[in-house]
């Protein structure tokens, strides 16, 4: 695996060494931080690709804490926290995390969700810029996307979901063939993560055009419908 530079973030000193043992034993350069001003600074600092992230700070809420890493960093954060509700999953998900590990955790999950995170393929200087019908533009180079030439606030994970989506408008993605074209291979399957992230990305895309872009299809796929009538999509614009 090319190597990496990963941040762990977590007050508690015993959780923080067994995260670093694992990271280092899969070839990461790990720097370590017990606070959210710390983890905002080293991430400034040392541009980590990965990020680990306790939800329970000393002086900060890690959902707080990830949303202010989101605005300048697309990094892949795990959060691994102590609290295991459907609704902290949510939340922690909502404000730009990739995957979620409840403690205990056992070492091989971290490591393999790990090696997982790392082989996904992000946006970047190849990929093609689409636009599509409606005033929808996918800027593959930047990640970034706009609608009606405003900029519409996705996390790293809602812009693949929606790329993916986008390269076929009107075609069904079963969740299992989305993830794979979003996660990469190594996907850990969680119908959960995905749904939660389809959510957020259909609900952002919703607020910011007043319509329905992503559907969902008998509950098993997803689909990008673009406006009735309009034409196909438009990729390699610069």
């Amino acid at each position: 695996m090319t190597a990496h530079r990963a941040l762990v973030v977590d007050d508690d000193p015993d959780i923080r060494d067994l995260v670093v043992m694992v990271l280092e034993g899969i070839g990461l350069t790990v720097d370590t931080a017990a606070t959210g001003a710390e983890a905002v600074a080293a991430a400034r600092a040392v541009a980590p690709d990965l990020i680990t992230l306790d939800l329970t700070l000393p002086d900060a809420d890690g959902t707080d804490v990830c949303r202010e890493l989101r605005e300048f960093t697309d990094a892949y954060i795990v959060m691994i926290t102590g609290r295991d509700s459907e609704i902290d999953r949510l939340v922690g998900l909502e404000v730009g995390a990739d995957e979620y590990l409840a403690k205990p955790f056992s070492p091989r999950e971290l490591r393999a969700r790990a090696v997982a995170m790392l082989r996904r393929p992000r946006l970047g200087a190849t990929a093609p810029t689409l636009e599509i019908p409606g005033g929808l533009v996918v800027d593959g180079p930047t990640g970034l996307v706009h609608l009606d030439d405003e900029l519409v606030p996705l996390t790293p994970t809602e812009v693949q979901l929606l790329s993916t989506l986008a390269s076929r408008p009107g075609r069904a993605w079963p969740r299992a063939e989305l993830a794979s074209a979003v996660w990469g291979e190594d996907f850990i399957e969680s119908d959960f993560l995905v749904d939660v992230q389809v959510a957020g990305l259909r609900r952002k895309l919703r607020t910011a055009g007043g319509r329905e872009w992503v559907r969902a299809v008998d509950g098993v796929a997803y689909l990008l419908e673009p406006p009735a009538g309009s034409a196909d999509v438009v990729e390699g614009r610069t």
